[in-house]
């Protein structure tokens, strides 16, 4: 199996799903592990000193004027844990509590928080063998750090919290550990605030969007032309010339996509001489809409993968002689990509509905709500209806979380991020937008069978025909929402991206 170096190897997104999924192995080589050793040590000379270190031997926020004695700096660490287990709602996603595991194993790994061998050690117990701890997804307000889900993600290393090998089955940590014959750690000076202090609950977040929202970018595509070739839509738009005169690079690519997927296709040749002069927007401007989504996530990528190669804890550990009290664990860097990026998944599916509306009106050939005998039979008619309802949950969580800071600790922490808020909104609404797609893909495969004997591209034809060995032809009304379920889960699989990948496209 192939190793990753942690604190070494560049880390990507990919790869840190690669690691959550077990496809390739962790490890601490020589390198690093003297690096963990070194700073491990200055720590404990630090502790045994009498200069003041915020969190090593101070208190924490607005306390970080209160010393603490040498005798009491490992017991500072375990009330932080304690305390700042203040996190509420549904239990994080089991996959994103993995990924904060391995991003924080990242992070200490560089060699800088001074955190001892046997508590990264610890923590890559638990991610190999998959017991993940019950971390609450609301309590952060992004800086300093996530302090809540980490402290809830760490609070099996003393033998507190909860484990599970799965979603809902959480069982009392210590049970968990004695099982193993495993005993709760003794935290160390500082080793406490390195874990809570950082971006791990943010990024782990931001990760699941990137790769959500890149799969959402691709059929959106897919299913938009789909959608233009059975509406019998104008291929004028994404000519070469035209989208070269304003050259976005997601434009380019989008329009070079639609291209590839209707080239040489019998529903375009067949409508040469229709009449119609120009397309409504969500038509005519696919490249356009869609490559501007392409754009916002091309920014959180190159942000995301900065984020996973940096150090995030906070006060930064050089030697014995020389730390460094920043804000390195503050979360905007990330904050506002990912705000941005929800604007943009928001929109993608705003187009979606648009084009999805267009195929229901009746007109072109096409029979109102896509089926025939309409009155007796209301067709997709609803179904537009959720697609709707959704779009409009979406656009109520596009205000910008990172605009709104609250002051915390006493105005020591006077402005937050509210990062955390930023990603799990982001997240939901590429949920959303996947049955939004849904949606569309439905009506589109039905609008293309209105079109037969037609030939389209060879590849729309390959798509749309693995798409009815799942979904049948509509002829009369039926209970619409499991044929949205089984489109969803032809989405969420990638099953038409690999089709797609198949004939090689641009």
């Amino acid at each position: 199996m192939k190793e990753f170096r942690y604190g070494i190897d560049y880390m990507s997104p990919e790869i840190a799903l690669s690691l959550a999924n077990g496809k390739i192995k962790g490890v601490i080589n020589d390198e690093t592990r003297d690096a963990i050793l070194k700073c491990y040590e200055s720590v404990k000379k630090i502790s045994k000193g009498n200069k003041p270190v915020y969190s090593v031997n101070t208190g924490f926020g607005s306390l970080c004027t209160t010393i603490i004695s040498k005798e009491e700096t490992g017991k500072l660490q375990e009330n932080l844990l304690k305390s700042h287990s203040v996190g509420v709602g549904n239990p994080v996603d089991p996959l994103i509590v993995k990924l904060m595991l391995i991003l924080k194993v990242q992070s200490l790994c560089k060699g800088y928080s001074g955190v001892s061998l046997d508590l990264i050690e610890r923590i890559l117990w638990h991610i190999e063998n998959n017991y993940l701890p019950l971390v609450p997804e609301q309590g952060s307000v992004g800086a300093s750090g996530d302090l809540a889900p980490l402290s809830h993600l760490f609070l099996p290393l003393i033998g507190l919290g909860f484990l599970s090998k799965g979603r809902d089955n959480y069982v009392e940590s210590i049970k968990i550990l004695e099982k193993n014959k495993m005993a709760p750690l003794t935290l160390q000076a500082k080793e406490g605030v390195a874990l809570i202090n950082g971006t791990q609950f943010i990024v782990a977040h931001a990760i699941l969007v990137s790769e959500n929202l890149k799969n959402c970018l691709v059929n959106a595509d897919i299913i938009a032309a789909l959608t233009l070739e059975g509406y019998l839509g104008s291929p004028q738009p994404f000519e070469e010339k035209l989208i070269n005169l304003r050259p976005h690079k997601g434009a380019i690519m989008t329009a070079n996509r639609i291209r590839r997927l209707i080239k040489e296709s019998e529903f375009i040749e067949s409508h040469k001489e229709c009449g119609r002069v120009q397309d409504p927007y969500s038509l005519r401007c696919i490249p356009q809409v869609h490559g501007a989504s392409k754009a916002a996530l091309d920014h959180l990528n190159e942000i995301l993968e900065c984020e996973l190669n940096s150090v995030t804890d906070n006060p930064i550990v050089f030697d014995e002689s020389f730390t460094l009290s920043g804000g390195n664990f503050h979360g905007q860097p990330m904050a506002l990509p990912l705000d941005y990026v929800c604007i943009a998944a928001s929109e993608l599916g705003n187009i979606s509905d648009r084009r999805t509306y267009l195929l229901l009106e009746g007109k072109w050939g096409l029979p109102p709500y896509l089926i025939e005998k309409s009155g007796l039979n209301s067709g997709f008619m609803i179904a537009q209806y959720t697609s709707a309802a959704l779009v409009s949950e979406n656009k109520t969580m596009c205000f910008p979380a990172s605009a709104d800071s609250i002051p915390t600790s006493m105005g020591q922490e006077d402005h937050v991020s509210m990062g955390s808020i930023s990603a799990r909104k982001a997240l939901k609404v590429i949920e959303n937008l996947e049955k939004i797609l849904a949606i569309e893909l439905l009506c589109a495969a039905q609008a293309f069978d209105f079109r037969r004997p037609l030939k389209s591209s060879d590849i729309l034809e390959a798509i749309h025909n693995y798409i009815r060995t799942i979904i049948p032809h509509v002829k009369e009304d039926v209970v619409l929402s499991e044929l949205i379920e089984k489109a969803l889960n032809i989405i969420k699989n990638k099953l038409l991206v690999k089709i797609l990948e198949g004939f090689n496209p641009l």
